[in-house]
């Protein structure tokens, strides 16, 4: 059974297909140019009228059939494409569920292994304060995949309305930073600005730092330094704002870069457990940003030099799409 599989590959069935097509064409017209040589023979040999037997309209009759034909070839190239991007897409999402289903099982089976070992054993009050902290990062990690899906969603769907109000992005990212910093510990900051002058933009603060944490967390996440380092440049572009965010991770090769903000999107292969994350975080991120006027880009990456991420907020955009959104 496995090898006559491929008898139903659509690639397959599309190029015999195809070939099929364009053989019946090609046999048409050349039984049509030969049985015309013959037709002439007969018209010079018999003295018949030649408008009788070799009427125009079989040239039109060709060419009509020669446009359905192009149709019909251009109507099965768009099914096979359409056919190879739903397959992806379904493998992507299969590859998000087995990865999410991952995220979600580990900090389960920790809390349950404390949880049980709670139960069985007299535990002296430090060892259970220790053991409580782990739970606690655990649910934290489970809350945080959760609410990743469902903001996700509310952003997909349009119909949340956001509030956003004019900040300064290096004080309103220093400040993050001071917040958060026990998720960050371990790294090493640098912030740059080439302008004395404020970063004034209009945001909701919620959802920035949601691209903030996706961001500063996957250059912690791939990273195989002793000590990460993360760098965050400010700079003004006329009225637009730019954001680099360097680090000194294990980087991403070209091929990838391209890809990485797609939904359900992750670098490496499920099947042999090389993937991480959900394949969210980066396509959450360009959906925040857009509702922001921005964009992100991913630029001079190579595997093991690091990922650079660059953030463009533009004012235009913003005022555009808020425009669009009240309409």
């Amino acid at each position: 059974m496995t090898r006559s599989k491929w008898f139903y590959h659509p690639l397959f069935i599309f190029i015999c297909s195809t070939m099929a097509l364009v053989l019946s064409l090609f046999l048409y017209i050349h039984w049509y140019l030969e049985m015309k040589d013959n037709l002439g023979h007969f018209v010079k040999k018999y003295g018949v009228s030649s408008g009788e037997l070799l009427s125009s309209e079989t040239w039109v009759i060709i060419l009509t059939l020669s446009i359905l034909v192009c149709i019909i070839l251009f109507g099965l190239f768009t099914i096979y494409v359409f056919y190879q991007k739903s397959g992806q897409l379904y493998r992507l999402q299969q590859n998000f569920i087995n990865n999410f289903t991952h995220e979600l099982k580990s900090p389960l089976a920790s809390i349950k292994l404390f949880l049980d070992t709670f139960v069985k054993y007299e535990l002296p009050r430090e060892n259970q304060l220790k053991y409580i902290e782990f739970m606690l990062k655990d649910t934290d990690r489970l809350d945080q995949n959760v609410n990743r899906i469902l903001k996700l969603a509310e952003i997909e769907s349009g119909k949340k309305s956001y509030e956003f109000k004019t900040v300064d992005l290096y004080e309103f990212t220093r400040n993050f930073l001071k917040k958060n910093a026990h998720l960050f510990s371990n790294c090493k900051m640098n912030f740059h600005s080439d302008s004395s002058g404020k970063f004034l933009y209009k945001i909701d603060e919620t959802l920035f730092e949601s691209v903030l944490i996706n961001l500063l967390s996957n250059s912690v996440k791939y990273n195989n330094s002793e000590v990460p380092q993360i760098s965050i440049d400010f700079r003004k572009v006329q009225r637009k704002t730019i954001i680099h965010f360097s680090d000194n991770g294990i980087g991403i090769e070209k091929k990838d870069a391209k890809k990485v903000f797609k939904k359900f999107y992750q670098v490496g292969k499920s099947d042999d457990m090389t993937a991480k994350g959900s394949g969210l975080g980066l396509y959450m991120v360009k959906c925040i940003l857009q509702l922001h006027g921005g964009s992100i880009s991913i630029q001079g990456t190579d595997k093991g030099l690091g990922t650079v991420f660059t953030i463009c907020l533009d004012p235009k955009k913003r005022s555009r799409n808020a425009k669009l959104r009240e309409t």
